[in-house]
């Protein structure tokens, strides 16, 4: 694991949802997410989007899902360039809440600037990807490889 970014990324991960490292505020805004699919530069997860991050009206609370974006954003920057980075720029486009699956992917890299798109989609219904978007995410990561 020492030399694996992929390893130590979902090491981290999992810190986290078990409340072992990070924030609490962390630890609720990622409750139930569920690894489906991991390599370097890539994840897809399952998620219930819990009361815990709902708002008086029961939707999606837009700062957790920011949070859980940012998140996922950063471990799959860390899979991929195997050092923590400092987000410069950060867009989420919200739609809707559901049952939820989350593909994040590492789309560039220039150097010590990374872009990695997160996407929110409706849990398996079987249409066609643009209808089924929730949330589409992207950020640019800045980092110094040490």
């Amino acid at each position: 694991m020492e030399g694996d970014p992929l390893k130590k990324s979902l090491a981290w991960l999992h810190g986290v949802l078990q409340g072992k490292i990070g924030h609490g505020i962390e630890t609720r805004v990622l409750q139930g997410l569920q690894v489906i699919h991991a390599e370097r530069g890539f994840m897809q997860f399952g998620f219930i989007v819990p009361n815990v991050v709902s708002d008086v009206d029961g939707n999606w609370h837009v700062g957790a899902l920011a949070s859980l974006l940012d998140l996922v954003g950063a471990i799959t920057t860390f899979s991929y360039a195997n050092c923590v980075s400092t987000v410069a720029d950060f867009n989420a486009s919200y739609y809707s809440t559901e049952h939820v699956e989350i593909e994040s992917r590492v789309m560039a890299d220039k150097g010590k600037l990374i872009h990695v798109v997160v996407q929110v989609r409706k849990k398996g219904n079987g249409e066609g990807l643009r209808s089924n978007f929730i949330i589409l995410g992207s950020s640019m990561a800045m980092f110094i490889r040490i």
